[in-house]
C-alpha cells in the first residue's frame, strides 16, 4: 500500500517509535489553538471549525497571539506560527470540516499517495483529540471490527454482560462523540459495508446478546461522525452500494497542483528521513526538481512544456516521489563519493514505473526519448546528464 504523504513539517517521532500520531506530534499547536479561539464549537469538538482549518492549513506564516483574557496552557507560548501540514486546496479542507460539523460521514477519495489518510488523521486529531479510533479495511475485515466483540474469558464466566463486551473503534467513537476512521472502505466485503449503512442512519448499534437491558442499544453521543477513505485507482474488493454512498459527503483529494509546492514537500520529507538517520542531506535542488518534474510529467501524461507523454499504469504519486528522494538522500549519505547522485535517478524511476506492470518500462524509455531528450537539446545540464544515462533504462 502506498503511504499518503503531504505534510509540510517533518514528523518528530519519539525515540521509541518511528512515527508519532498528529495529536502527539502537534500537541503544542492543538493546545494553543484551543485557547486561541473561544468561539462556538460543535458538540464534543476540541477546537472551533475555523481553528481546525488553521491547524491543517497553517497560519500562512502569521504569528498568532492568544487573547489577553486567555490563559496559556502549561508549556504553550502566547504566540505561535501554525505550520502548514496539508498541501492542497483550503476550500477542500473547509468543506471537510463543515461536513464533520454537521455530523455527516465524510469520504475522502483519490489516487493512492495523495494524503487522504493523513488528512483524515489531522482532522480527527483536531476535532476530538485522537486519530487512533481507526479500522483498516481489508478483505478480512469483519463486522465485529466495526461493531463489537467479546472478551471470551468473561463471556464464559459471566455470560453476555456489558463488562464482557469489547467495543470496536467505531463503537468507542460513538459513545465518546468522537471521530472514527475507516481506511480503504472499498476493500471491505459487502456485508461489512452494510453494517455501516444502519450505523450511519440510525446512529446506534444493537447488541442482541444484551436484549432486555439498558445496554441493548449503544447510542451515538453528540459529535460522533466517521471519516472513510477509498482509492480511485484500486477499486478494492467491493464497490460501495448506493445506500452507503448516500450516507457520505464525497471529497476528492487530488495531486499537488504546483511544481514548486510539490518540490518543497519532497525536499522536506527527504530531509526529514535523512535527519532521522543522523546523516547530512546532500541532494542538490536541481536533482529534486528533475525528479518531481518527471513524476508530474508521467502522472499527467503531458510535460510542463505541453509535450505528450505516455502515462504508465502505476500511480506516480507524491508519496512515491518522496520515497525516491529519500533513497537518493540516504545513498548520498551512506555511500559518499561513490557516484553522482543524479546517476541513480533513472534506476529508481524504473523501479517505480514497472512496479505494477513490467511493460511500463517501455513507456519510461519513450519519455526519455521524448521529453528528456528535448530538454537536453535545449541546453539543460541536468537533463543532458539524464539523457546520457538512457542506457540504464535498457538493462
Amino acid at each position: 500500500m502506498t503511504t499518503d504523504i503531504r505534510t509540510e513539517t517533518a514528523s518528530s517521532a519519539g525515540p521509541d517509535r518511528q512515527v508519532s500520531p498528529p495529536e502527539d506530534r502537534h500537541a503544542t499547536e492543538l493546545a494553543f489553538l484551543a485557547a486561541y479561539d473561544s468561539g462556538p464549537r460543535p458538540p464534543s469538538w476540541r477546537l472551533t471549525p475555523r481553528t481546525v482549518v488553521t491547524f491543517v492549513m497553517g497560519s500562512n506564516g502569521e504569528s498568532l497571539h492568544l487573547p489577553e483574557s486567555a490563559a496559556a496552557p502549561e508549556g504553550v507560548p502566547r504566540r505561535l506560527v501554525v505550520e502548514q501540514k496539508f498541501v492542497g486546496d483550503r476550500a477542500l479542507v473547509e468543506r471537510c470540516v463543515v461536513t464533520l460539523a454537521g455530523e455527516r460521514g465524510l469520504l475522502l477519495v483519490g489516487e493512492p499517495g495523495t494524503a487522504k489518510s493523513m488528512l483524515s488523521e489531522l482532522l480527527s486529531a483536531a476535532v476530538c483529540g485522537t486519530s487512533g479510533l481507526v479500522v483498516q479495511g481489508t478483505a478480512g475485515t469483519t463486522e465485529d471490527q466495526l461493531k463489537y466483540g467479546w472478551n471470551y474469558a468473561l463471556l464464559l464466566a459471566q455470560g453476555p454482560t456489558r463488562q464482557a463486551l469489547v467495543p470496536s473503534p467505531v463503537l468507542t467513537a460513538m459513545t465518546r462523540g468522537a471521530v472514527a476512521r475507516v481506511e480503504e472502505i472499498t476493500r471491505c466485503l459487502p456485508e461489512v459495508q452494510d453494517a455501516l449503512v444502519s450505523l450511519l442512519s440510525e446512529r446506534r448499534i444493537a447488541v442482541p446478546e444484551l436484549a432486555g437491558g439498558e445496554d441493548a442499544l449503544a447510542h451515538a453521543a453528540p459529535g460522533f461522525t466517521l471519516i472513510a477513505t477509498a482509492n480511485l485507482r484500486d477499486k478494492g474488493v467491493s464497490e460501495m452500494s448506493a445506500a452507503l454512498k448516500r450516507r457520505f459527503n464525497f471529497e476528492t483529494v487530488g495531486p499537488i497542483g504546483d511544481l514548486d509546492a510539490e518540490t518543497a514537500l519532497v525536499r522536506r520529507q527527504a530531509h526529514a528521513a535523512v535527519t532521522r538517520a543522523g546523516a547530512p542531506f546532500q541532494v542538490d535542488d536541481a536533482i529534486l526538481e528533475a525528479l518531481v518534474t518527471a513524476f508530474r510529467d508521467l502522472r499527467d501524461g503531458r510535460s510542463a512544456e505541453g509535450w505528450e507523454v505516455e502515462r504508465p499504469s502505476t500511480v506516480m504519486s507524491t508519496a512515491e516521489a518522496v520515497s525516491v528522494a529519500g533513497s537518493l538522500a540516504l545513498a548520498a549519505a551512506y555511500f559518499p563519493g561513490d557516484r553522482d547522485v543524479l546517476s541513480l535517478l533513472p534506476g529508481h524511476l524504473l523501479g517505480v514505473v514497472r512496479k505494477d506492470d513490467p511493460t511500463d518500462a517501455a513507456r519510461l524509455l519513450g519519455y526519455w526519448d521524448g521529453a528528456v531528450r528535448r530538454r537536453a537539446e535545449q541546453g539543460s545540464a541536468t537533463w543532458r546528464t539524464l539523457w546520457d544515462l538512457r542506457s540504464v533504462l535498457e538493462s
